[in-house]
């Protein structure tokens, strides 16, 4: 019984001994190649790794400082605007828009949105009113039927 006890310990000793010289291999091997990719790409004068990723979209983009000057000037003749269109959306705007948008029953964000915009006249007239109608004579590539005729 002491034998097989010894020989178990033995064997088992034995096998983590092995387990861990494999991993120490692997371990070795894989920093040694990092270290072959390093070099060799110095050697190429490449320091930036290239990455396989797509850009992610922004979301909507900022006004221009043209279209934030339209918008100043239209808070402006409201009254809501006092200060010389700037072209920069800053404190000032910020304040005259939430002034506009509470004075027209809008929520009071300070930010643009489509109402806004149209209450300003410088939007859509059907932003937010009834759903996008499609060009005549168009077909969807869904149905292979006109968009106009689904719709009457």
């Amino acid at each position: 019984m002491r034998l097989m006890r010894r020989v178990s310990i033995g064997l088992l000793g034995l096998g983590v001994a092995v387990c861990a010289n494999t991993l120490s291999a692997q371990t070795q091997t894989a920093s040694s190649k990092a270290k072959t990719s390093t070099s060799s790409s110095k050697a190429h004068g490449s320091t930036k790794k290239t990455s396989a990723r797509k850009k992610k979209d922004k979301g909507q983009a900022a006004p221009t400082s043209d279209r934030i000057t339209e918008i100043q000037q239209a808070l402006a003749k409201d009254g809501s605007y006092s200060a010389a269109p700037s072209g920069k959306w800053d404190d000032n705007t910020v304040d005259a828009m939430r002034k506009f948008q509470t004075t027209h029953a809008l929520n009071p964000s300070g930010k643009l949105d489509a109402r806004t915009l149209e209450k300003l006249g410088l939007g859509s007239t059907t932003a937010g009113v009834a759903e996008p109608v499609a060009p005549p004579n168009s077909t969807s590539r869904l149905t292979g039927g006109s968009l106009q005729s689904s719709r009457q």
